[in-house]
């Protein structure tokens, strides 16, 4: 046998195809071959099946269309660039076709490619449409079942360029379209004949051109990757990372084009493309597996795995591996929109050097599972060495090689994976006629009547059903009936998570997600389902809660349960009319037969006509009333508010600029610069810091002043970057004397509010010195991943506790806690947890010097009281180590406040039923201490508008 033979029998013997046999008459591009070899730093980083790239006669390759082939060094291409190359494979092939998906926040095009065989680009619509038949089984007579089977093709999904320094997929799905359009090996004609490819090849392009701008700006000539060079601070306009956590939201572009795909195209599988880990992870996840995934999902999971893994091994690549990495718990990434409706979500994690560089990467340190990358498992059956040397176009081979494998296998399963993915459908709704529940149902009467009226969108926005009960006794009600197709899914959203305790690896990500909790909204599971079918109407359209306005006279009396919109509203009436006003009853107070709770509004000022815009437009119950309500309150004066961010880590500050802007609440954004420039009580009320990573130092210094200057301004040279903000230099951050500067903010009356992490960063900062970080619970195990929890108020009549009962969740990840000395404890607002802390708990002993003082005996009592829980949805191991502890503190600084939470209130525009904790600070900015006086300007303020947000 001739060794060159020895690749081609391993294939065969592991039951696979692989293109490295002789081509025929098709010409190849040897020069592309001989580029690709001299750009692989090892021959064992070469598989065979990218090799052979054909050289088409009329349909360009990347090297003739570019003059470079993919993966050459030091060369990336912006958007139009790549989408130009997939317009002309569109123009120059009949195999291939390209169409609008929607444009991004920053105006870039999000653009979708279609591979496919002649036929099947012909009869594009009919396969759409024979795929949506199978997506709702409901709509399928058993008996047609094979003969749909027959006449529908395989849709496989691929999505490049989620996460922006990821830069591997963009540039080698260019590379890959071209293979699958002109190849004419067995194994590319099989997948081009039996299935049809889609490829979102940037899902991100802002963020995308902006690193590409950044590659060649900054990082191109680096000669070390783990030099601590700082990263481009922004991707999206407000998202960075997180835009592969918005799979539950659907609020950012790149997430809406996901659902849009999908619903559009119903692909059976999918495949995210992402870098991180040595040299190729294959997902399957060590588990727990969420809860409510089907089986045969968690199947397809293991044996597409595998699948590639063999057909790897059989090319001789090393550091292929899979299950040590990743859990499969959290529904929210973009591939779980396909494993959230009955497709196979996966995604591969290969090797990059954000950019199109060499380096010598070190693994001697990596661990996943417990295990270094380097050692021989049964999930890496060849390991790589603890150093390799790395290169651009090693990531393209390894990820195209697996791209291949999978598609190959979706080629030759197709029927399978088809039946399958109906077969799920169909298990959905056998399940929610035969099992409990049957049914969810979200009452009429909500505290938030506008949220209860978000999450029914929300569901929908999920393809889930929900009907609206039109007559009959609970005619008002809406009704999530559980015999669907996304049955499982509504139970996932619906119901509370259960995370193991004993998990033996950390979660990867958040491990609760009850909307109801999130949302602030009263949902009840129903094990009958107690409406009649005729009182019963499915929703076809989003809805809207337009508010009830009842009464007669000039004001107008809102009862305040915490409503999301009320900030927005009073900005808004601010903004109609010169004369409104608006003022919050700091006590509770009879109004004809009901009770207004403290915190209630009372608006005057605005026209009848004014008054019933803002109730439809917010969703607000307002009462007319000819005399104003007596007790206590307080005018209100709307703040000018400044968000601050840094340049090293702008996440959480995105989700707060997006959650402001879709309120419309107007701020103003400011950094490092804003600090050390002084002045800011002049500008600003109140400043609201988002959760950021890092220590305090962090927080003074941002990046190392040694880069300086680093701009990040908007050139000729560098269109992309400038946005969201920009600056001259990036580094050095506000320093001691910004730290000063907001201090005397704080001093002058300024409000300071600080989220999560950035609470402890400003209290080690000084600029808040009764509070300090708490390392007590961390040293007790306390093990605390993104859950709802239960708090309690502490000081409930305070102003930041308006519209909330006395305990109530709310949502919690990792992040530090704050305290105070015990003479300090009134400066804590609400607690988590219903017991105190252990010093706080009354002494019932003996007391020396005291002979008069007697035990106090605990009364009898014939059934202890209940204890809540702390834990409503998810997971914490040794919670007992955080009861009691501070959730949030209101602390007087001189003449203002700092008002300082230890979760995130405004966390990934998820947990809605928090934030009215921040928009009550705003609200009250001016009356949160005990000797708050009424503000000398008129009601509503007169203050500067914004520079930028509240659109």
């Amino acid at each position: 046998m001739k060794v060159k033979q020895l690749p081609a029998l391993l294939a065969a013997l592991a039951g696979l195809t692989v293109s490295i046999s002789p081509v025929g008459a098709q010409q190849i591009d040897e020069v592309y071959n001989q580029k690709i070899r001299e750009y692989t730093t090892d021959p064992r980083f070469l598989p065979a099946s990218v090799l052979n790239l054909p050289d088409d006669p009329t349909v360009p390759s990347p090297r003739k269309h570019f003059g470079q082939i993919i993966g050459t060094p030091g060369i990336l291409h912006r958007t139009p660039e790549i989408y130009g190359y997939f317009k002309k494979l569109a123009d120059t092939s009949p195999n291939v076709s390209m169409e609008p998906v929607m444009t991004s926040e920053e105006g870039r095009p999000i653009n979708l490619i279609i591979i496919g065989n002649e036929d099947a680009q012909k009869r594009l619509d009919h396969y759409k449409r024979q795929l949506a038949l199978l997506a709702d089984p409901r709509q399928v007579n058993p008996q047609n079942l094979n003969t749909i089977l027959g006449d529908t093709k395989l849709v496989y999904y691929l999505n490049g360029g989620m996460h922006s320094p990821e830069m591997g997929s963009p540039e080698m799905l260019m590379e890959l379209a071209y293979r699958l359009a002109t190849g004419q090996t067995e194994e590319i004609r099989t997948i081009r004949d039996n299935i049809i490819v889609i490829i979102n090849p940037v899902s991100e392009p802002d963020g995308w051109d902006k690193q590409v701008d950044w590659y060649y700006r900054y990082s191109k000539n680096r000669k070390d990757f783990n030099d601590g060079f700082p990263g481009v601070p922004y991707w999206g306009k407000y998202v960075f990372h997180d835009n592969n956590r918005d799979g539950l939201q659907n609020s950012q572009a790149i997430t809406k084009s996901l659902y849009k795909i999908y619903y559009d195209w119903h692909p059976v599988a999918s495949l995210d493309l992402h870098e991180s880990v040595p040299l190729l992870y294959i997902s399957t996840g060590t588990g727990p597996y969420n809860e409510t995934i089907d089986p045969i999902t968690i199947g397809e999971w293991q044996i597409m795995a595998h699948h590639d893994i063999t057909s790897l091994a059989a090319q001789g690549l090393p550091g292929v591996f899979t299950w040590a990495f990743y859990d499969g718990w959290y529904p929210g990434y973009g591939l779980w929109i396909s494993n959230n409706h009955n497709s196979v979500g996966r995604f591969y994690e290969t090797f990059g050097n954000a950019g199109a560089s060499t380096y010598l990467r070190d693994l001697a340190e990596q661990k996943y599972a417990g295990d270094p990358a380097t050692s021989k498992e049964w999930y890496r059956p060849v390991p790589p060495t603890e150093k390799v040397y790395w290169s651009y176009r090693n990531n393209i081979n390894y990820m195209q090689a697996g791209v291949l494998a999978s598609l190959s296998y979706g080629a030759t399963n197709s029927r399978l994976m088809l039946k399958n993915f109906y077969q799920k459908g169909l298990n959905n709704i056998r399940k929610g006629t035969e099992e409990t529940p049957r049914a969810f149902v979200i009452r009429k009467d909500q505290r938030d009547p506008a949220m209860a009226a978000y999450l029914v969108n929300q569901l929908r926005a999920q393809a889930i059903e929900v009907h609206k009960a039109e007559t009959g006794k609970n005619a008002g009600d809406y009704v999530v009936l559980l015999n669907q197709p996304y049955r499982n899914l509504a139970i996932s959203l619906l119901s509370k998570q259960n995370y193991p305790k004993e998990a033996k690896f950390p979660p990867y990500d958040d491990i609760a997600w009850t909307l109801g909790y999130l949302y602030g909204v009263d949902v009840k599971a129903q094990d009958s389902v107690a409406y009649a079918p005729t009182d019963l109407r499915m929703l076809t359209s989003d809805i809207q809660y337009a508010g009830n306005l009842t009464g007669e006279g000039t004001s107008y009396v809102l009862n305040y349960k915490a409503q999301n919109t009320v900030l927005p509203a009073l900005y808004w009436a601010r903004a109609q009319s010169k004369t409104a006003r608006a003022t919050v009853l700091d006590e509770r107070v009879a109004l004809d037969k009901d009770t207004l709770q403290a915190g209630s509004v009372v608006f005057s000022g605005l026209s009848p006509e004014q008054v019933r815009k803002l109730s439809t437009q917010f969703g607000l119950d307002l009462q007319a009333v000819k005399t104003l309500p007596n007790g206590k309150q307080h005018d209100i004066t709307l703040p000018r508010v400044a968000i601050y961010h840094n340049w090293y880590s702008t996440q959480d500050e995105g989700w707060a600029r997006y959650t402001f802007d879709q309120r419309g609440i107007p701020y103003t954004s400011i950094d490092k610069d804003d600090l050390k420039g002084g002045d800011l009580r002049k500008r600003f009320d109140v400043i609201l810091m988002p959760r950021s990573r890092g220590t305090a130092a962090d927080f003074i210094h941002e990046i190392d002043k040694k880069y300086s200057p680093m701009p990040f301004t908007k050139t000729a040279e560098f269109p992309a970057h400038g946005l969201p903000d920009a600056t001259p230099d990036m580094t050095g951050g506000p320093g001691f004397d910004g730290v000063n500067h907001l201090k005397a903010f704080v001093e002058a009356g300024g409000l300071l509010v600080t989220l999560d992490n950035t609470s402890m960063q400003v209290a080690e900062a000084g600029v808040v010195r009764e509070l300090r970080t708490n390392t007590s619970a961390q040293a007790a195990g306390l093990f605390h991943p993104g859950s709802v929890v239960m708090a309690k108020g502490r000081k409930t009549s305070s102003p930041l506790l308006y519209g909330y009962p006395e305990s109530f969740p709310i949502f919690r990840g990792i992040a530090p806690l704050l305290q105070t000395e015990k003479y300090n404890r009134d400066l804590m607002v609400l607690q988590y947890g219903s017991k105190p802390l252990k010093d706080e708990e009354e002494y019932k002993g003996l007391i020396m010097g005291m002979p008069d003082r007697k035990p106090i005996k605990e009364p009898e009592t014939k059934t202890p009281k209940k204890e809540e829980p702390y834990v409503l949805s998810g997971m914490v191991r040794n919670e007992q180590a955080i009861i009691g502890h501070g959730a949030l503190f209101n602390v007087p600084v001189g003449a203002g406040r700092v008002v300082a939470f230890t979760f995130d209130p405004l966390h990934r525009y998820l947990n809605h039923h928090d934030a009215p904790l921040v928009w009550n600070a705003l609200i009250n900015w001016n009356h949160l201490g005990p000797d708050a006086k009424p503000a000398a300007v008129s009601a509503l303020g007169n203050g500067p508008k914004a520079k930028t947000g509240g659109q």
